[in-house]
């Protein structure tokens, strides 16, 4: 199912003389510009709408022809429009999700794009949307990971933010010493336990290596890997996390830190809406970035970034380059992200975040303290088929840590076979 809105924006030209006016050094461009978007439901659609009606304002002689896909089905379409039928401009993620269809010459460089500001304004995930030395897509919103807590359990028991791997451990056996679990989880549907080993893996090893890792340029079977895993257990062996995780969805998981019988949760952003809704007051609940395990490396972050690329197939690559820089601006990130649109986090450093405490500690968080460099999450991050195997894997291992050898031998096969 999918839907055209074909529009010339030359009848709103009398309508917008002010926007026209506000832009009036801007290139004015003419011709067509065919974009398709996946921004299917109805938030992103209307978000999505909007952006081309406010490019049209701006350039009242470009003809946009918008088409609106919805997600599953576009995920098994975009290969076949960006050889055959190619838009302008088309929607898909960062880092390895674009790989494939950059190493198939089917996305376009654009690093002329992110030249001068944009690229100081963009830096916190220019990493992500970079190949060798140049770059295929810009971003236009992403959500943060961390640890989401009870601030209250919290000061009941005399126990603050941790920044050290050991403060961490410290703060869990106080929890344990007094009945509460650590940590709850639902595991049930995989890529949960594949948050909790990105965060392990870059924290121990850094993100250069986790990003290797998942491009298959690191062996499973490593002494880096191993030491990952080695943290992990000690989180396992003190029962941090709450029983029977496997038999649990995120959402399922959560009534155990609704209910204080867990102190927090590695999630992204997305749990605090089920979880106000759930009875917690924003005194009761707060965050903190996953803290350091190894001492000097910098802080890589889980921040899955939804991006525009042009096709290499485009017809009209002009056009479609000065609304990638639109997208990137700081006031249409702003304007898209707020609470009534995406509700999500601008990239641009220099966009606004709406008046929400977890929306702004999380754009603080990724704009001034994610040196280390921002994934997109395990799944994202590395190939459909190993990701499968790995977070079967690291449920399997939160299970039965007994089992990690067999589990790190199956990983390091699937590795040689799949890349």
């Amino acid at each position: 199912m999918h839907s055209i809105i074909k529009t010339s924006f030359a009848a709103l030209a009398a309508a917008s003389i002010a926007a026209s006016a506000a832009h009036a050094d801007a290139h004015q461009l003419s011709g067509d510009l065919v974009i398709f978007s996946d921004m299917s439901n109805p938030a992103p659609r209307a978000v999505m709408e909007g952006m081309v009606e406010r490019f049209g304002e701006m350039h009242p002689d470009l003809n946009i022809e918008l088409t609106v896909i919805d997600r599953e089905a576009y995920k098994t379409q975009i290969r076949n429009f960006l050889t055959a039928n190619s838009p302008d401009v088309a929607n898909w993620y960062a880092a390895n999700r674009m790989l494939p269809y950059v190493e198939a010459g089917l996305f376009e460089d654009i690093s002329d794009v992110w030249d001068g500001q944009i690229s100081e304004e963009l830096a916190s995930t220019k990493g992500a949307l970079t190949i060798g030395d140049a770059q295929y897509g810009v971003p236009y919103t992403y959500y943060q990971w961390g640890v989401y807590y009870r601030k209250d359990i919290f000061d009941e028991y005399g126990l603050s933010e941790p920044t050290t791997w050991e403060e961490e451990l410290a703060n869990c056996q106080t929890l344990l010493d007094n009945g509460v679990k650590c940590y709850t989880i639902g595991t049930k549907f995989l890529w949960t336990a594949g948050g909790w080993f990105d965060y392990l893996n870059m924290r121990t090893n850094g993100y250069d290596f986790h990003a290797a890792l998942t491009n298959g340029e690191e062996s499973w079977t490593s002494d880096e890997v191993r030491a990952t895993f080695a943290n992990w257990q000690q989180l396992i062996d003190m029962g941090a996390f709450i029983d029977d995780h496997q038999t649990y969805s995120w959402q399922e998981a959560l009534p155990f830190m609704v209910n204080g019988d867990a102190a927090s949760y590695l999630m992204g952003n997305f749990a605090v809406a089920p979880m106000r809704e759930a009875g917690l007051s924003d005194e009761q609940i707060d965050f903190y970035q996953f803290p350091e395990i190894t001492a000097g490396i910098p802080m890589g972050e889980d921040a899955p970034t939804d991006t525009f690329h042009i096709p290499t197939n485009a017809t009209n690559k002009e056009n479609a380059r000065e609304f990638l820089k639109f997208v990137v601006s700081a006031d249409n990130q702003t304007l898209i992200n707020n609470g009534e649109n995406l509700g999500q986090l601008p990239v641009n450093a220099l966009s606004s975040v709406d008046d929400d405490k977890f929306l702004n500690e999380g754009f603080d968080m990724l704009s001034n303290n994610a040196q280390g460099g921002i994934a997109q999450f395990f799944d994202r991050d590395a190939p459909a088929e190993m990701a499968a195997v790995a977070m079967e894997g690291f449920q399997e291992f939160m299970v039965i840590p007994g089992n990690l050898e067999d589990i790190l031998e199956r990983l390091e096969a699937a590795r040689e076979d799949i890349y």
